[in-house]
């Protein structure tokens, strides 16, 4: 009888623990990026020329033949900067557009999927909140910093540049660079027509995505 009951509960134990292990299997879930699915990540380490390791100023040309000039800011953000700089080179950003354009906020761009949903490699996050206090740059106009999901080392390839000054996104992104010419392209982009965007829940889809014909290393001098 004794070992009866015996066989009885080493059978109930394991049950048990099949079952426990079973649970925690289906509850074992990835975080969940604040407005976008990432696809996964493909790393691109194009190789720099002579022209691209001697300047930090990028030139974007769009389909419409408005440009702009953004330099790059290696000393608040250098491994951004080196992730953005080898996207860069591989001509990964070429044809791409920008999905998300917010009057008054910023406009985001570099999905490959061209939805919000596509990402490269994830880089570190090099903001304050992730312990990476050397990044003081603030998110005023004109100002390029690296998009991300819930996970502070999510960045990858999509970025967003300031329409207008939004100081609270300051230590919680990565901010790697400026607008220095061709503001008005910003201005222009973000006024553009709109409607509703699934994965923000906002008003902010275009409706005719402005396409990014270009983006190439220059040597700029300030006017």
């Amino acid at each position: 009888m004794k070992r009866i009951l015996a066989l009885l509960l080493l059978l109930t134990l394991t049950i048990s623990l099949v079952a426990c292990s079973a649970k925690a299997e289906n509850n074992d879930e990835k975080p969940q990026d604040d407005s976008e699915e990432k696809s996964e990540g493909v790393y691109y380490t194009a190789k720099l020329d002579a022209a691209a390791e001697q300047t930090n100023f990028v030139q974007f040309e769009m389909a419409n033949g408005a440009t702009f000039v953004v330099e790059l800011c290696p000393e608040y953000a250098p491994e951004t900067v080196a992730n953005f700089k080898s996207l860069v080179a591989s001509g990964f950003y070429n044809g791409l557009t920008f999905h998300r354009l917010y009057k008054g906020f910023m406009i985001q761009g570099g999905c490959p999927n061209g939805n919000g949903t596509g990402s490269t490699t994830p880089i570190k996050g090099e903001f304050s909140s992730n312990g990476f206090t050397q990044n003081t740059l603030t998110h005023e106009r004109g100002v390029i910093s690296m998009a991300r999901g819930k996970s502070n080392d999510s960045g990858s390839c999509q970025f967003f540049i300031m329409h207008e000054k939004a100081t609270h996104l300051d230590g919680k992104y990565a901010a790697f660079g400026r607008v220095v010419a061709g503001m008005e392209t910003i201005d222009y982009l973000a006024t553009l027509p709109v409607t509703y965007q699934d994965l923000s829940n906002e008003i902010t889809k275009p409706l005719d995505p402005p396409v990014i014909q270009s983006v190439t290393f220059v040597n700029y001098t300030a006017q």
